[in-house]
């Protein structure tokens, strides 16, 4: 009962966060997540730890999770994210030795997709940020049909999960969240071989993230393709239209970017912020992957940011009263809130 209440609370602390982060969150789909039984959600996976915060921030069911093992080397983290459901899963890069440990991780994925639980994967592997689906690994189908195979009856509907950015890496970014159509995985290992139904189950996860995010081919016009989509200022986050511009063809002109009219607001921030402000951009200069600086970015946003208003809005309490400091507090809040979600998305790089 009290982890879930601390589950339940960080996931409504996150929600929010979010929303002081992302200018729009844009959800659909939610519909087709089943109220009860064992999930498996596969989704894309552009941004590090962002995409499972924004997908199970919005996301009706208490999740489980897969991730990279590298971010569970301090064992302070590896307890605190244990009791957020996280799991490490090992790859090649941390170490042949280490892809043993991966065994005992599948049982755990059993156990929880027999309880009737869920859980979230990312069946492309590592991090991209590249706007095309890669090939899919048969991790998620081992877990899939290893569940069914060691619980008969068990029935496991997976659904693909397409996250979308417009202008991640940047603040304040915009987002699409999109869940897909239910595919029951029992009905593809029942009716074909196991190596084909492996094959039938990756195809139909891949063919629908295709549609659920913003999709370029992987050939020799995908630079080009990008370069144009980016010139034209379009909004990547309006999925489906995206992807039918890129289907057809039909690529649009350059498009100037809005102007930023809100500057004096983000100065009035970074005064009134300017310690936590300076840490994030020493912080930023460590960064070696280009998709932990939303990561690090929102951390910083979430927890240094509000406590540095909170330590200023007591000395402010001690000078004045108390009441001038929780205005204050609020006051640095609503600004930050304001200009997130009245900011301008400029164009993509």
């Amino acid at each position: 009962m009290l982890k879930k209440i601390w589950y339940n609370s960080v996931k409504l602390f996150l929600k929010v966060s979010l929303n002081f982060y992302a200018k729009e969150i844009k959800i659909s789909g939610r519909e087709n997540i089943p109220k009860k039984g064992a999930v498996l959600f596969a989704i894309n996976h552009p941004n590090a730890l962002m995409d499972p915060l924004f997908v199970t921030s919005f996301n009706p069911r208490e999740n489980h999770f897969l991730v990279r093992a590298d971010v569970f080397k301090k064992p302070l983290i590896k307890k605190a994210l244990a009791t957020l459901n996280l799991m490490p899963i090992y790859r090649i890069r941390d170490g042949r030795k280490q892809l043993s440990n991966n065994e005992e991780i599948f049982k755990k994925c059993f156990s929880i997709l027999k309880k009737q639980q869920t859980l979230i994967i990312f069946p492309q592997g590592g991090h991209c940020r590249d706007r095309t689906i890669q090939p899919l690994s048969k991790g998620f189908t081992r877990i899939v049909f290893g569940a069914l195979e060691e619980n008969p009856g068990l029935e496991i509907t997976v659904i693909p999960v397409g996250i979308t950015y417009q202008n991640s890496g940047k603040y304040p970014c915009k987002v699409a969240v999109k869940f897909g159509l239910p595919i029951i995985s029992s009905e593809i290992l029942n009716n074909n071989p196991k190596p084909k139904a492996i094959l039938i189950l990756k195809e139909k996860v891949s063919s629908q993230l295709k549609k659920l995010t913003v999709h370029i081919p992987n050939d020799e016009n995908y630079k080009t393709t990008l370069e144009q989509l980016n010139k034209a200022n379009l909004d990547f986050t309006e999925v489906d239209t995206v992807n039918k511009i890129i289907i057809k063809n039909e690529l649009p002109k350059t498009n100037i970017a809005k102007k930023n009219n809100l500057n004096l607001i983000f100065f009035l921030i970074i005064i009134n912020s300017c310690i936590p402000y300076l840490f994030w951009k020493r912080q930023k200069q460590k960064i070696k992957e280009k998709e932990f600086i939303d990561t690090m970015r929102f951390g910083v946003n979430t927890i240094l940011f509000p406590f540095f208003y909170f330590l200023q809005a007591i000395i402010i309490s001690w000078f004045f009263n108390f009441k001038i400091g929780v205005l204050y507090f609020f006051l640095s809040i609503s600004i930050v809130f304001i200009y997130t979600k009245l900011s301008p998305i400029q164009t993509e790089d």
